[in-house]
């Protein structure tokens, strides 16, 4: 599609709508200083200083044309007039002495204490890199966005799943469905950043292999409706669908099918495992949030869940398990809510609740400070970092000019991308680095997909 096609109202619609492609936008000059120095135009003497420019410098630039009696004449008319002044311009009044208000004492103390204050981090507030993605499915129940561990972004755009590799700014598209199979309806990367999860419109959730651009298999029978979220743990791929199913998959073996979880009565819209993979967490458009332990997971029956949640008034899509408390789980609420809770998981108690103000579409934590990051929709359609346990706003990242649906955080936790309905995968630095760049990366996990290529 060439941008010729497009409505021409609004400027993102001009530009090229090739998938992924980068948007350049015209910043202004950051060298512009429109700061100036006012002086104190009531302690200065402009009459003298006229003077001393214009007819008070002629004897001194021209000193030999002067009579003696003409010299002491002038010599004794500028004593009278207080006119042997140097400097002109001058303030007449000296300002007064600093009031010591700290004794001399404390202040080295306090000045020994402020050195150990960790400075505050720059957060730029607007994004770095802005990418085109057309047709992107404007769907608050959908999963459409993943960062994976080999540093490479997957993103569905209708019936097409789209990679885009972080390291040399790269595009290619993995796969296109057919009508009557699509549009894709969520992507998931498996642990080890090569094999990626794909679920459908036609409830079947498809396995594939970037490295080759190969179809492994296809999960088939665990849902009557569409696929809207996955999640991984291990070797486990977790499904939900419209149909209010959760299912446990084994990727290694034929009958994938291990475990149900029956609880929620409408769609299933989020789906994270804990860190530790002992617990998962689901939201419906029931507003339900339920807590489920994968110790007591049933392959005979329908597993109970550990944890029934109602607080919620409206869809819970946004999910965030703590990176530094395993209990503790963030969520979000839909437009009729717009409140993010936070959960022990443990007891299945509310600790805090934060009316944001609009749709919590998205959650993530920052891997390296006690920060969360939501996104929203309706009205500012924004990004906001939140201080944790305080829930003070750091930062708003405006830029979208839609809800954004999704958001997915890169391998080193530092850059995060989001998506939106304007149909823009915009990069922001939000994060920002790391406190030991050194710190060796986790090695890739290979265990998921050891076998599959033997599946029939």
């Amino acid at each position: 599609m060439d941008a010729g096609s497009l409505s021409s109202s609004g400027t993102l619609k001009t530009r090229s709508r090739y998938p992924l492609q980068e948007q350049f936008i015209q910043r202004k000059s950051s060298k512009e200083n429109l700061d100036r120095f006012i002086p104190n135009r009531s302690a200065m003497d402009f009459d003298y200083a006229h003077y001393m420019l214009t007819d008070g410098n002629k004897g001194k630039e021209n000193p030999v044309g002067n009579s003696p009696s003409r010299e002491a004449y002038r010599k004794q008319l500028a004593e009278s007039l207080n006119m042997n002044r140097t400097r002109i311009l001058a303030f007449k009044n000296k300002p007064p002495a600093p009031v010591d208000l700290i004794p001399h004492e404390l202040s080295n103390v306090l000045q020994g204490n402020n050195r150990s204050v960790k400075p505050r981090r720059f957060i730029p507030q607007t994004s770095e890199r802005t990418l085109d993605a057309p047709d992107l499915v404007d769907d608050y129940y959908l999963n459409l966005l993943d960062w994976g561990s080999a540093n490479v972004l997957a993103i569905a755009l209708g019936s097409t799943v789209y990679l885009w590799d972080a390291t040399n700014g790269s595009t290619s598209e993995l796969v296109t469905f057919e009508d009557e199979d699509g549009p894709v309806t969520s992507v998931s990367w498996g642990p080890d950043g090569r094999h990626i999860a794909v679920g459908l419109n036609n409830s079947e959730v498809q396995l594939w292999d970037t490295a080759s651009n190969r179809q492994l298999r296809t999960l088939r029978g665990g849902h009557s409706q569409r696929v809207g979220s996955l999640a991984w743990n291990n070797h486990i791929l977790t499904t939900g669908g419209m149909d209010g199913r959760i299912i446990n998959n084994d990727v290694r073996i034929r009958s994938h099918i291990v475990e149900t979880y029956s609880g929620h009565e409408q769609e299933v819209c989020g789906l994270k495992w804990s860190a530790s993979g002992s617990q998962l967490a689901s939201g419906g458009n029931d507003n339900l949030l339920y807590i489920w332990d994968r110790a007591t997971a049933s392959s005979n029956s329908t597993t109970q869940w550990l944890h029934r949640l109602e607080d919620h008034t409206s869809a819970v899509k946004a999910l965030a398990w703590c990176p530094f408390q395993s209990n503790l789980l963030a969520t979000g609420g839909g437009s009729g809510d717009r409140c993010i809770k936070f959960w022990n998981t443990h007891t299945g108690a509310c600790l805090n609740s934060i009316d944001t103000g609009s749709q919590v579409c998205s959650l993530l934590w920052n891997k390296n400070e006690r920060e969360l990051l939501s996104s929203h929709g309706f009205t500012q359609n924004q990004l906001t970092l939140w201080k944790y346990p305080s829930m003070v706003k750091m930062a708003e990242l405006n830029g979208h000019t839609s809800r954004v649906l999704f958001m997915a955080q890169s391998p080193d936790g530092c850059t995060v991308a989001s998506a939106a309905a304007d149909e823009t995968l915009r990069f922001w630095n939000v994060f920002g680095a790391p406190e030991s760049a050194s710190k060796a990366a986790p090695k890739a996990r290979v265990e998921p997909f050891s076998n599959v290529n033997r599946i029939r």
